[in-house]
């Protein structure tokens, strides 16, 4: 098996941030970057990139992070025990990004490389990341060329790839206190390293560079559709759902926390205004509650016989 390539993980994902941020800011169109570069005091840092309040985007982060340390934290060792007292690598890009629009949806990705090393043992290590949209108001069209996209992304790796993390985005992002997924899902995969890491290596690349080549054109395709105050606030009250998520639910939030990370970055995904309501529901038969009934549930939107 190929040793891992620290330093080239490392390239690569820094090359990517350079190049979402780039793509981000043309299809906004005034959008610039705040950049954070800070450090972490148990070892490693990163990069922080903001947007907020531009023309397109109402916020959005995209940071990479390269954290390192002698032992790891609970959350890494718990379902892992054979890991505790390794030291520890883990570096990735993590990005959430909130649309003004509610018709455009806001979209999640991430990549990342973990590796855990010990003196006088292999070192273990895999790749981790995916991307999954958060629709307000659904489009099929739209769901099935992000769909087709992610199975691009996959297809070079093997024919049952894409079903495969399909499904497991499907599973992941899937907030079990409201027996609810979050959006309609996209990819997930975590732990991987049997196809060796040249290979491992090249297929989260491939999932990294599809990830703006499946949400940009959505972008385009609905920046500029009017809405209502009414619209408006649906997004608004849906968005709690996303911060639902990932204050409850999300592995790599409790990462980042238990792990020393910095708070500012970690905390970036979530949005700038959000409402909460008690026990509202839908109107019946209406184009809200149409994304519950039509969207908000794992679907086959390629038409592959699965779900």
């Amino acid at each position: 098996m190929t040793q891992p390539d620290i330093e080239a993980v490392k390239r690569y994902l820094l090359t990517l941030q350079d190049d979402i941020c780039a793509q981000l800011s043309a299809e906004d169109g005034q959008a610039q970057f705040i950049e954070d570069a800070w450090e972490r005091p148990g070892g490693g840092g990163g990069c922080t990139r903001v947007l907020a309040d531009c023309a397109v985007f109402e916020q959005g982060g995209v940071n990479f992070s390269h954290v390192f340390g002698s032992t790891l934290p609970p959350s890494a060792t718990a379902a892992r025990p054979e890991l505790a007292g390794r030291s520890f690598q883990a570096m990735g890009v993590s990005l959430v990004i909130h649309p003004h629009n509610p018709f455009v949806p806001t979209s999640h990705a991430n990549v990342r490389f973990f590796i855990a090393e010990h003196p006088t043992e292999p070192p273990v290590w895999w790749f981790g990341g995916g991307f999954d949209l958060t629709p307000y108001y659904g489009f099929e069209e739209d769901c099935i060329a992000w769909h087709q996209t992610a199975k691009e992304a996959c297809d070079p790796f093997g024919s049952e790839v894409y079903a495969k993390y399909k499904r497991w985005c499907d599973e992941y992002f899937f907030l079990k206190h409201r027996n609810e997924p979050r959006g309609i899902g996209g990819l997930f995969f975590d732990d991987l390293n049997e196809w060796g890491f040249d290979q491992t290596f090249a297929f989260m690349q491939s999932v990294g560079d599809h990830y703006i080549q499946a949400y940009r054109p959505i972008v385009q395709k609905r920046k500029n559709l009017p809405f209502t105050e009414t619209q408006r606030d649906f997004q608004l009250y849906r968005r709690g759902r996303y911060v639902e998520f990932n204050l409850v639910c999300d592995r790599g939030t409790l990462f980042g926390l238990q792990s020393g990370g910095r708070t500012e970055s970690i905390l970036m995904s979530l949005p700038p205004l959000v409402k909460w309501r008690y026990d509202w529901h839908p109107e019946p038969n209406s184009v809200e509650a149409s994304l519950y009934t039509d969207f908000l549930k794992p679907r086959d939107w390629l038409g592959l016989g699965g779900s």
